[in-house]
């Protein structure tokens, strides 16, 4: 996917701490670099995520997470994680990420992650709020 169909980016330089003893980023960090974006996202649509949670008593579980390295990254490397939500279920949202050296093209990783909003008493889905709909629909256009 290009770059240019991505609505948010959220940029690192990659520390020392995130590299293996072969000088790349070691593969757990790219899941933090993917939560680290998707909580950027909420910020950058200003959706509340902490009163929306003590409001509702309800939050988000994730249910699936996917990862495809395609090229290293290495250390002090600039990287955007360019994010989009590709789908909005009842009670999910399924983010479609991607891994970008600083303002390129080239694609140094790909991945998914699926949150279900759940309610945290039961642990069972609850609907998505209008409030979170709407906001993400306001970027991302997708219904």
């Amino acid at each position: 996917m290009s770059r240019e169909q991505f609505n948010f980016h959220y940029s690192f330089r990659i520390r020392y701490s995130e590299v293996d003893a072969q000088g790349i980023v070691f593969n757990a960090h790219y899941l933090t670099f993917f939560d680290t974006a998707m909580t950027e996202y909420l910020r950058h649509i200003n959706y509340d995520y902490v009163n929306e949670v003590k409001e509702k008593n309800e939050d988000f579980h994730t249910v699936k997470t996917l990862v495809e390295y395609k090229a290293p990254i290495y250390f002090d490397q600039i990287i955007d994680v360019c994010l989009k939500v590709k789908k909005i279920g009842n009670s999910s949202l399924t983010f479609y990420i991607e891994i970008h050296p600083k303002d390129e093209d080239n694609c140094l990783a790909s991945g998914e992650v699926i949150w279900v909003n759940s309610d945290q008493e039961s642990h069972k889905s609850s609907p998505l709020s209008d409030s979170i709909k709407d906001k993400i629909n306001l970027l991302e256009k997708i219904y």
